[in-house]
């Protein structure tokens, strides 16, 4: 096993004896959600320590943990002059200047992501993004509807949302899925919300969670890894429903122009009726569309959507 590199951008970068998948793993895209980044510093501690405790620990494939915006987690924000996970999207040529804070962020991500896929002898690409929300409450995985990256969800043993690609543009999810880098090998894209941003067990939680995805992967071995990790993740997402697809999402103006207020007390996964009174904007009150259940509600200043509704998924009939 080799450790690469180490920088402000790279958390680190591991390189098993055998090739394999090359995983990334992004914490920190919004600035005001450090514990992906925290997770993923603890990790690399483990891998290091872990081939000292276990002599018989392999790795398979590549393993390149990143900062995502630099600037906006040193000044806990969610961002400095747009949202990062909004604006992904191939950059060209280097440029002279940047006209926002966020596209030399991205411009750096894509940098350090393009050198591991030319360098690393990969068998398929994988992207891991880690988040947290304003609202207390569930843990999940949100993924595009391919499924290669359903199944891998599917794997991390937490509730896995479908459709959210719909609702949403230029997130990471998108870029990894749209054929961007120079391998024609499969890519895979998952993202995983692992709580509240203020809350330790985020971290926790964070963790179990990529660990999981690499054993799912096959980047460990399952005799490896603990079951805690397992028992984390399910005790945090039980009683959630397991699938369940985007229904709903609810606009507001950047900048908060509309006045957007959500109202207290909502959580994730919490069900909601139709009618019922969620928000108030300047033009009075916001009322849910529909029955289900709500989804990142907004308490937090910067932001372009106030909540997202989800329902349970309905599998087609078989004829």
């Amino acid at each position: 096993m080799e450790k690469i590199a180490e920088s402000e951008r790279i958390i680190g970068h591991y390189r098993g004896a055998e090739a394999g998948p090359l995983v990334v793993a992004i914490g920190g895209i919004h600035g005001n959600e450090p514990a992906g980044v925290r997770a993923l510093e603890r990790l690399f501690e483990m891998l290091e320590d872990e081939p000292r405790i276990n002599p018989g620990f392999n790795f398979k494939g590549d393993f390149l943990a990143l900062r995502g915006n630099l600037e906006a987690l040193a000044q806990g924000k969610r961002f400095i002059d747009v949202d990062l996970n909004r604006i992904w999207r191939p950059l060209g040529s280097r440029p002279e200047q940047f006209s926002t804070s966020e596209d030399r962020e991205l411009h750096e991500l894509l940098a350090a992501i393009e050198t591991a896929v030319e360098e690393a002898p990969l068998s398929e690409l994988v992207l891991l993004d880690i988040h947290t929300t304003t609202a207390e409450g569930g843990i999940f995985a949100i993924t595009g509807d391919d499924a290669p990256s359903l199944s891998l969800a599917a794997e991390m043993s937490v509730p896995v949302i479908k459709g959210m690609l719909s609702g949403l543009q230029g997130t990471t999810l998108h870029y990894f899925r749209g054929d961007h880098f120079t391998t024609n090998l499969p890519a895979r894209a998952i993202s995983f919300e692992a709580g509240h941003h203020q809350d330790p067990l985020s971290v926790d939680l964070a963790l179990a969670a990529t660990i999981n995805l690499l054993r799912a992967l096959g980047c460990v071995k399952n005799e490896d890894v603990s079951s805690y990790h397992d028992e984390r993740l399910r005790q945090n997402s039980a009683n959630l429903p397991r699938l369940t697809e985007l229904a709903y999402v609810h606009k507001i103006t950047h900048g908060g122009g509309d006045g957007f207020r959500m109202n207290a007390g909502y959580k994730n996964f919490q069900p909601i009726r139709k009618g019922e009174l969620l928000a108030t904007d300047k033009n009075g009150n916001v009322a849910a569309p529909l029955d289900g259940y709500i989804l990142m509600p907004l308490y937090q200043d910067q932001g372009d959507e106030g909540f997202f509704v989800v329902r349970d998924y309905q599998f087609p009939l078989a004829y």
